[in-house]
């Protein structure tokens, strides 16, 4: 790594290191950086969480508003109205969740005047280990209500939502 240059006595020794191999490390490492850094601002998914937890007294009108809520189950989606305890549910189809039918009714809940100057929504996914939701269902969802102009999509556990259905 050191080369010694000058005569053969101990006292006029010169020493070069090679760093050469030290700038290429740390090129790698920087280009490897910089990719990484732009890979991980892509795939952000922007949500904020919502819902309250359970018992909770509503406090300055924050109940006087309808929510609309999405539960994603393994075996159907549920979508309701808090205030209204109108509840929809949409099953699963041999092919999986249906999300055609998803966004048929949430383009309704957007036509009806509760819902028509509003862009927030609830989304939560009962999991369990023994039935499990799939992470891209509860994606799949999301991207189904920004596409209905739902674009304030708020994700929260199930106990959360404003309108859950008793099951």
């Amino acid at each position: 790594m050191g080369q010694a240059l000058g005569t053969q006595d101990k006292k006029s020794v010169n020493i070069e290191l090679n760093i050469i191999p030290f700038i290429d490390v740390m090129s790698c490492l920087t280009a490897f950086l910089l990719v990484t850094a732009v890979w991980i601002s892509i795939a952000r998914v922007e949500t904020k969480p919502v819902g309250r937890a359970p018992g909770t007294p509503c406090l300055d009108g924050d109940c006087a508003e309808p929510k609309l809520s999405v539960l994603v189950e393994p075996d159907e989606i549920w979508v309701g109205v808090s205030r209204l305890n109108e509840y929809q549910k949409i099953p699963r189809t041999a092919a999986g969740h249906d999300w055609a039918k998803l966004e048929e009714t949430l383009k309704q809940h957007k036509a009806s005047p509760i819902f028509d100057h509003r862009t927030e929504i609830e989304i939560a996914g009962a999991s369990s280990p023994a039935r499990a939701v799939v992470y891209q269902d509860l994606i799949a969802a999301m991207d189904t209500a920004i596409k209905t102009g739902f674009i304030d999509v708020g994700i929260t556990d199930p106990q959360g939502l404003s309108a859950r259905p008793e099951l």
